[in-house]
C-alpha cells in the first residue's frame, strides 16, 4: 500500500516513469533477481536504505530475525552494490548512498547485530569509495542518529510510545542531508552537530567505557 502510494506521488509530482518492485531483501540471491527484473536498465544512482533493528541480549534474541537482518544490512546490500558497480564502471559515472548509522562508531550491547552491521556498512562504503577514486563513481555512507521513522516501532515493544525522544531527527531532513552529501561525493556523512560529537566521542574515552554507556542508554530507552 505505501509503495503504491509513494509511486503515485512520484509519478504525479515529477512526471517520470516509476517501476516498483516488491522483494524480500532477506532472501539469498535477491540482489540478482532485482537486476534481472529491471532488465539491465542502466542505474545512475543506487540508494541502499532498507533496514530494521532488534533489541535484546544476543544469547536470547531470535536467530531467524538476526539472520534476516544480516542479509538485509550486509549480504543483499553488498551484492547489489557489486552488481550495479559493473555497469557504472563501464559508463564512468555513478553515485551510491548506503545507509549506515551513528551506531557504526561504537559497539552496541543489547542491539549487537544491528550496531555491528552498521559498522560494516560504514567500513565497506569508505573502503570502496577509496578504491573507486578516479572512476567517476562516488560512494557515501549516511550515518544518522535517532530518526523519526517506523524503525523505532519494530525494535522493541512500547519503544515508540514514550521513549527515545531526545535528539530525534526529522526523516525528510536526514534524507535531504544524505542526498546533498552524495551529490558532493562525501565518503560519509553525519547529520547534526551533536551526532558528530557523539561519533567522535569514543576516540577520546576507553572503549569499555563507551560500550557501557551505550548499554545503559539502550536499557533505559528500550526495556519495558
Amino acid at each position: 500500500m505505501n509503495l503504491a502510494k509513494t509511486k503515485a506521488e512520484i509519478v504525479h509530482g515529477f512526471n517520470v516513469e516509476v517501476v516498483a518492485l516488491t522483494k524480500d531483501l532477506s532472501l539469498p540471491n535477491v540482489a540478482q533477481e532485482i537486476i534481472d527484473d529491471i532488465d539491465n536498465i542502466p542505474i545512475d544512482v543506487l540508494i541502499n536504505n532498507a533496514g530494521f533493528g532488534l533489541f535484546g541480549s544476543f544469547a536470547e534474541t531470535d536467530w531467524e530475525r538476526e539472520s534476516a537482518m544480516l542479509h538485509v544490512h550486509i549480504i543483499t546490500t553488498t551484492h547489489l552494490t557489486k552488481l550495479v558497480l559493473e555497469n557504472m564502471i563501464k559508463c564512468g559515472s555513478g553515485q551510491i548512498l548506503n545507509m549506515s548509522s551513528l551506531a557504526a562508531f561504537q559497539p552496541g550491547p543489547l542491539m549487537s547485530i544491528y550496531y555491528a552491521s552498521k559498522s560494516y556498512m560504514l567500513s565497506f562504503s569508505e573502503a570502496i569509495a577509496n578504491e573507486l577514486k578516479g572512476t567517476g563513481i562516488t560512494v557515501t555512507a549516511l550515518c544518522p542518529g535517532p530518526t523519526k521513522t517506523s524503525f523505532q516501532e519494530t525494535v522493541s515493544k512500547n519503544t515508540y510510545d514514550n521513549k527515545l525522544k531526545f535528539n530525534m531527527a526529522c526523516a525528510k531532513e536526514v534524507a535531504l542531508y544524505g542526498y546533498k552529501a552524495m551529490l558532493k561525493g562525501k565518503s560519509y556523512a553525519i547529520p547534526g552537530g551533536f551526532n558528530k560529537f557523539l561519533a567522535a566521542l569514543p576516540r577520546f574515552i576507553p572503549r569499555n567505557t563507551a560500550t557501557s554507556i551505550v548499554r545503559k542508554i539502550q536499557a533505559k530507552n528500550r526495556e519495558d
